[in-house]
């Protein structure tokens, strides 16, 4: 559990009650408008979920039901305030399992309800995208990556609301692509941080893997033949193979991200006159917190004149603060209450962006 407190009278409203509970961590914050954080609680499940490999839906959304209450009153004490102090309340709602997303949100609501105070419902990837600019002095627009368990994709920010998807994965995303091949190579859960671990002790030219959609002309990313050829080298191999083959994954995957991104930058400086002058790249999500990608990109930037943002370790993994301070935004450029809202499975940042191929009957993927 992290417990954050940063108290002090004169914080600048609105206060907002940040709700998080869209996969495996359980999660309450307080962010003023003037980027103190006064509380923070995280509760992640990681050992609960670790003997299946991956979370499990109804283990995740009854953990939630069991410490989200005790989670918000911990909260409201770290920051020396009760719930008739917030100016309103903030829930994930969407995209997520949607059996956590119902939790965070019906108890954010009936908070709100009984309190009189306004509910904002959140996208769980917009609190990433907007989680650099409360650490870092950062302007609009940038360009984004976002990299997680659930997520891949490229989008030009140009404030809150506004998105325009650049590219993302036409299968796996890069967080779970990571968790299987730890899986197959039988590292353990999570799978970024033990590929990670492995790779360092590993060479990674000794197994030369695919690199999917290398040079070619969109921004999209592809993972799953990246994950059959690993298999098909495990298959050939013995135990003392494992930290090269985790070297080469994790090499293949930032030739990859460092290709797609490459290519993101030329066409977010060609969306609109101003972007060409706005050169920063924001790296968010879980799966920014792997070291070796931070330096692949940062070495892309400073080929290519861009500032590389990248909020601290503790703010890329799902968190309260980022919902929060994406409650916060929108308060500020005057988005509503919107107390109808409904938890959703799916949810693009990007709604005017189609599957790039085909589609379900939850709609389209974020």
């Amino acid at each position: 559990m992290i417990a954050m407190s940063h108290k002090k009278e004169n914080y600048k409203r609105p206060l907002v009650l940040g709700v998080e509970t869209s996969c495996d961590e359980t999660a309450a914050a307080i962010v003023a408008s003037d980027k103190t954080i006064l509380a923070n609680r995280v509760l992640s499940q990681i050992e609960e979920h670790r003997p299946y490999g991956g979370v499990v839906p109804e283990i995740a959304a009854r953990s939630h039901i069991d410490h989200l209450p005790r989670l918000i009153e911990e909260a409201l004490q770290d920051a020396g305030l009760a719930i008739e102090d917030i100016d309103a309340i903030a829930a994930t709602t969407g995209p997520g399992l949607i059996g956590g997303l119902l939790v965070g949100v019906t108890m954010a609501k009936a908070m709100a309800f009984a309190a009189e105070k306004p509910f904002l419902a959140i996208n769980h990837l917009e609190g990433h995208a907007l989680s650099a600019r409360l650490t870092d002095d950062l302007d609009f627009p940038y360009l984004l990556l976002l990299v997680s368990g659930g997520h891949c994709q490229l989008l030009a920010v140009s404030k809150p609301g506004r998105y325009k998807r650049l590219g993302t994965t036409i299968d796996d995303a890069i967080g779970e692509a990571f968790d299987k091949a730890a899986k197959l190579l039988g590292l353990g859960y999570p799978g970024g941080p033990a590929i990670e671990k492995a790779a360092k002790e590993g060479e990674a030219a000794r197994f030369p893997l695919p690199r999917p959609l290398l040079g070619t002309a969109h921004c999209n990313f592809s993972f799953s033949g990246l994950k059959t050829a690993l298999m098909r080298s495990f298959e050939k191999t013995g135990p003392d193979d494992i930290p090269h083959l985790a070297a080469a994954f994790q090499a293949a995957i930032g030739d990859c991200l460092v290709d797609r991104t490459e290519r993101a930058m030329t066409a977010y400086e060609a969306s609109k006159e101003d972007m060409a002058t706005h050169r920063t790249l924001v790296v968010a999500g879980g799966v920014a917190a792997n070291e070796y990608l931070r330096s692949r990109l940062r070495e892309l930037c400073e080929e290519k004149e861009y500032t590389l943002s990248v909020p601290p370790g503790w703010l890329c993994a799902d968190n309260a603060a980022m919902i929060a301070w994406a409650g916060v935004e929108r308060l500020r450029t005057g988005f509503p209450s919107d107390p109808d809202s409904a938890p959703r499975a799916r949810w693009p940042l990007d709604e005017s962006s189609r599957p790039v191929y085909g589609s379900g009957r939850k709609g389209a993927k974020a």
